[in-house]
């Protein structure tokens, strides 16, 4: 069965032919560890944890390496570093929350049924490689030195932005261009920087003698190169990383190794909103996987009941995630693991899911044959199908945890309503009693309406909808 991929760099589907079957290599852009991962970082790691699982099934799991790094020498980091713990020395400050926000991290997407990749690069464990790759560049021509700076030369690459596929005024506009009077053009970028006192340091290269830092760019071509080679055949991430991240990584890599290519593949997953609307903190619906774990819109959800709404919508299409969705995510999968659960699984996972996911993961598609497994009674294979995709189907690992703690006054709200319901039906106002229902309904409340066996009279319980 082959195996097909869209490839951002060719603009089109095509047959995925690695260069080594015996060790298939995946690089995946990961976390700048300054912040709880929201639920857009979560996309990519989704995506391409069931491309892994792809990959390890038709090459065999020994035969496939997948690196994901750590950015933990950024500007960012250093800001909340610096807010966080004012008390310490900057670079114990963002030692505390370096570790702290990566241990997040891998703890949420855990629980979003992702396994850990091959390999998680530290780019601060990778300084020297950084520097090599500046020397190599600035003795080809394609870096400069200037005023403690290292600046790539977009100039010295004739196809720069070939692969964003944007003009030089896009490229200007898109990458925000610092003004410096030190670059010879305005689009080189930089691939080291002094650092500021107290920042994070190390010895410079390019003979500059005060210590710096690494620019952004540059670590990932670093990393890759390091545990994957200068020619590998996957790289993965957002759409926002096409440019300028990519794009200079390529221009990077392949300047520094002197190659046509630094990944045969580049796949992107499309843009995520919420509720319709682009995720910003302006719009009060920025949302952490943290709180869609824990509590969000007075609601808790299980990771996997996450995976599943987003693997609803294929990914390179925008996706929006609304509560509703994930609602209906999880009753999903609350029906398909009662009926699974107590069936051993299949020795193989079905034909129509890998043939599915072959197709440039169409996780749409593979779930269409999953509701066809469930509807055929074919439970043995459809747990085995879940597994190769990540699920447990377990209920016990998906109970949903319903207004609780903080949402004391949600839960006062919802008693309330109850009662005058009920009160309602006692005066036989019907209209009200059912208005009561509507409203209940809409705040994701499932009634359970009952005679007291003592009393003959109504008792309602209530439980938040699966």
């Amino acid at each position: 069965m082959s195996l097909t991929i869209y490839n951002t760099l060719t603009r089109r589907k095509e047959a995925f032919t690695p260069l080594d079957p015996a060790n298939v290599r995946l690089y995946v852009c990961g976390p700048t560890v300054y912040d709880c991962a929201h639920i857009g970082n979560a996309r990519p790691v989704i995506v391409f944890d069931v491309l892994f699982r792809l990959l390890r099934y038709v090459y065999g799991p020994d035969h496939v390496t997948y690196v994901r790094n750590i950015t933990d020498v950024d500007d960012k980091i250093n800001a909340r570093a610096a807010k966080d713990y004012p008390e310490l020395p900057l670079n114990e400050a963002i030692r505390k929350v370096t570790e702290k926000t990566e241990a997040q991290f891998r703890d949420d997407m855990r629980a979003l049924g992702a396994v850990d990749p091959t390999v998680e690069p530290r780019a601060t464990e990778h300084i020297g490689q950084m520097c090599a790759m500046i020397d190599r560049l600035i003795a080809k021509g394609s870096a400069y030195v200037a005023e403690g700076h290292v600046l790539f030369s977009v100039s010295s690459m004739s196809d720069y932005g070939k692969f964003s596929g944007r003009s030089l005024d896009e490229m200007l506009a898109g990458a925000r261009v610092e003004v410096a009077p030190f670059k010879h053009d305005p689009m080189d970028f930089v691939l080291w920087k002094p650092s500021k006192p107290g920042e994070p340091s190390w010895p410079s290269p390019g003979g500059i003698e005060t210590p710096g830092r690494p620019g952004w760019h540059i670590e990932c071509s670093a990393m890759s190169a390091a545990h994957l080679g200068e020619v590998f055949d996957i790289h993965g991430g957002g759409i926002d990383l096409v440019f300028p991240h990519h794009e200079n990584e390529i221009a990077q890599s392949r300047c520094a190794h002197g190659t046509d290519l630094m990944a045969q593949v580049w796949m992107h997953n499309g843009f995520l909103q919420v509720e319709g609307e682009k995720m910003s903190k302006s719009l009060g619906n920025f949302v952490t996987v943290q709180e869609l774990l824990t509590g969000w819109q007075g609601y808790a959800w299980p990771g996997e009941a996450l995976r599943l709404n987003m693997l609803r919508t294929h990914y390179r299409q925008p996706l929006d995630w609304t509560r509703v969705s994930l609602d209906e995510a999880h009753k999903t999968l609350w029906d398909w693991y009662g009926d699974v659960e107590a069936h051993e699984p299949a020795s193989e996972a079905p034909a129509a899911i890998v043939e599915a996911l072959s197709d440039d993961l169409n996780t749409p598609k593979v779930i269409a044959e999953l509701h066809k497994l469930h509807g055929a009674r074919q439970f043995a294979e459809l747990r085995v199908a879940l597994s190769f995709l990540g699920f447990s189907a377990s209920r016990a690992n998906i109970e949903r945890a319903s207004l609780e703690g903080g949402e004391a006054a949600e839960r006062g709200k919802v008693d309330e309503l109850i009662a005058a319901r009920l009160e309602a039906r006692k005066a036989k106002d019907f209209a009200e009693a059912d208005r009561i229902r509507d409203e209940l309904e809409a705040m994701g409340i499932v009634l359970m309406d009952a005679k007291d066996p003592e009393t003959g009279e109504l008792t309602t319980k209530w439980e938040v909808a699966r």
